[in-house]
Formats: C-alpha cells, structure tokens, sequence
C-alpha cells in the first residue's frame, strides 16, 4: 500500500510534465483508436456480408449490364432459393457532394432477401404498391431531414433526367452494423423510362443477388452458373457476396496498409516523448532512489516505484484518450456517414487502445526501472551534496 501511494504521488509531483505526457498519450491512443476504427469501417462491408448469398454479374466489369431474362434462367439452378435483380442509379440529390448509394431493386425480392432492412408491414406494403415509393436509410433520412410521404427529386447521372419519387419507408438496421445510408426504388420504374428514352439500354440489369438453400453449395452453384451463361454475349461472374464486397475494398487495399503503418508510427512517436520524460524524471530522483535503499528498500522495490509511475502515466493518458475517441467517432460519423456509413468503436479497438497505452508506458520505464534499480548507493547519495 505504501509503495502504490509513493508511486501515485511520484506520478503526479510534477504536475505541468505529468500533464502534457498524460495529454500527448491520450492524443496518440486517440489517433491510433480513430484509425484503427476507420480500417475496421472500411472493412465493415466485407464482416458483415451473408454467407447464404451470392452475387452475379458481368464478367468483364460491373459497368457492363446483363439481361434481365437471365433471371428466370438462374432461379432454376439447383440450390438458388431466390433471386433479385438491381442497377446502380448513381442519383443526385440537390447537389453532388450529397452523396448516397441508390439502386433501382426488384422490390419484394430484394427485401426478402435483405432481412437486416427492417421496415414496419406497412410501410413495406406502401413501397410495394407505389410505383414512385421508395425506401431510404434511417441515417439518410436525418440527414436530409425526409419523412415518410414526403416527395423526393433525384438528378439522373447514368440515367439522364428529374426523377421523382415518394418516400414510402424509412427502414432501420437490424443490427448496429446495418448500412441505413441506402436508397432503393422500384426497377420496372426506371426501365419503364429507359424504354422511352433509350430502348437499348432496356430490359437489362447490373446485378443479381441469389439466395441459397445452403451456404455449403455456394461453389458448385457458382460455376454452375457461370458455366450456363459461357460463351454468350454476356458471361456472368458468380461470388459470394464477401467476395464481391472485398473486390471494391481490394482496390484501396494500399490506403488501408498506409493508415495501419500510420497508426503504428503515432504510437511509437509518443513512445518515444514518454521515454525521454521518464528518463528525465530517473535524473532528478537518483538521490531519492539512493535514499530508499539505505532505508531498507530493496532494488526490486525502487524497480516497482519508477517502472509503476510511468505504467500509471500511459493508463491515465489512455483511459483519456478512449473516453474521448466515442465522440470523437460519433462527430465523424456525422460528418463522413455518406462514404463510412457505420462508425463505431468496438470493445476490441477499446483493447487495443489501451494495450497500446500499457506497452507506451512498459517500454518508457524500461530504461529509468533500471537506471533506479543499480544505482549505487553512494553514487546516489553523492547527488544530495
């Protein structure tokens, strides 16, 4: 009891230093927290995929449309329980920085295929019905400040021309995980309007989504697919949807390892401030350190004070630093929910953090715990003279 009360008063004696190192701690396991919680958001898309889906679409790119006759094709492959179809709109709400994924959906299909959309049965029903309706994320919802019934305009980029539409839902996530940034209308309502203004480009589709009757049979019947559509004039590339997911992630997979060595390095950089202080700290105590020992304290005693007082520094600066990263997380959020639709700090980042934090302070006491433990009593003692 003795020991932890001298190690507390020795941490906080010097209160300007043990403040700014507390404050640079609880900055670095923030940043670090932060960009650990950015790697994960990015990576959110691909954990959160369903094993019981797959994904078809053109085999050379996924700019390039199928037919939608495919679709009665695929239903009948053995193991398909389900299939929906869906093109990527590309919508402009107002202005082009208010981004947000639309898609025109097959609509009942697609909801039983996405159960994690949560709507009430009768906004459900209402969407079904209306040829307008459409359904859109919580998160967007807020942003834009929209309610059910309202009517909404979107500017057409791949799709030229004002298109309106009525919000008939506004679906929540089942879990906290759920994408509630999307949009989704109804495809014949879009293909309606192709027909009329460009009958090539009608009747076809970007994508279909299938269900199985079994996660097991998710390669067989993706080269059976695939197989069927060979040699046509528009072969099909089937994957699971974590596949399909991880293709968009792969593309920036040399920003995601940047952020990770960036993250890395801010934890060494303040490993390196907490060192120098501690080591300074060591200088000015060596008399005291010297004073203990002719008191009866042992090395391993002094070792416990020095290396206890850098340990309880980093803690204070990491317990600091994760009460900050949650709002924090909840402002950027906010501020970046069109592109990073969940940002949340997970138990495990919390881990980490204050891991991180532990092995700041480990390392920053080696040198002075056995600067303190050596010192020679009458080298110490020649200090106080």
């Amino acid at each position: 009891m003795f020991v932890l009360k001298l190690i507390i008063r020795n941490a906080f004696r010097h209160k300007l230093r043990t403040t700014l190192t507390v404050v640079g701690v609880a900055i670095a396991v923030l940043a670090f927290g932060l960009l650990r919680t950015l790697v994960g958001a990015w990576y959110l898309g691909v954990e959160s995929s369903s094993s019981s889906r797959l994904i078809t679409r053109n085999a050379i790119s996924l700019i390039f449309l199928l037919p939608a006759s495919y679709l009665e094709k695929i239903r009948q492959v053995p193991g398909v329980t389900m299939v929906s179809s869906g093109n990527w709109f590309g919508g402009v709400y107002i202005d082009e920085k208010n981004f947000f994924p639309n898609f025109a959906v097959e609509p009942k299909t697609y909801l039983e295929l996405y159960p994690e959309y949560v709507l009430t049965a009768g906004e459900k029903k209402d969407f079904l019905v209306d040829r307008k309706g459409c359904i859109v994320g919580k998160n967007t919802a807020e942003r834009f400040g929209w309610k059910v019934g309202d009517g909404v305009t979107l500017r057409g980029t791949i799709f030229p021309g004002q298109w309106e539409f009525v919000v008939r839902g506004i679906y929540r996530g089942a879990e906290r995980t759920t994408d509630t940034t999307q949009f989704f209308f109804h495809w014949d309502y879009l293909n309606e309007s192709v027909r009329k203004t460009a009958a090539r480009r009608a009747d076809q589709v970007g994508f279909y989504v299938l269900g199985l009757t079994s996660p097991d049979r998710a390669a067989e019947v993706s080269l059976f697919i695939d197989g069927m559509f060979r040699n046509s004039l528009a072969e099909t590339l089937t994957e699971t949807e974590r596949s399909f997911q991880m293709s968009f992630v792969s593309m920036t997979e040399a920003i995601i390892v940047a952020i990770r060595l960036v993250s890395y390095v801010v934890i060494v950089i303040i490993m390196v401030v907490a060192a120098n202080t501690m080591a300074m700290t060591a200088r000015e105590r060596i008399a005291e350190y010297a004073t203990l020992k002719t008191l009866g304290f042992s090395g391993w005693h002094v070792a416990g004070v020095v290396f206890g007082e850098s340990i309880v520094i980093a803690m204070a600066g990491g317990v600091l630093g994760v009460a900050f990263s949650f709002p924090a997380a909840q402002w950027i959020g906010q501020k970046l929910g069109s592109f990073i639709p969940v940002f949340l700090i997970t138990p495990e980042t919390i881990y980490l953090d204050l891991l991180a934090a532990f092995i700041v302070g480990a390392v920053a006491g080696i040198f002075p715990t056995w600067r303190g433990a050596t010192i020679n009593i009458a080298d110490g003692l020649r200090r106080i003279a």
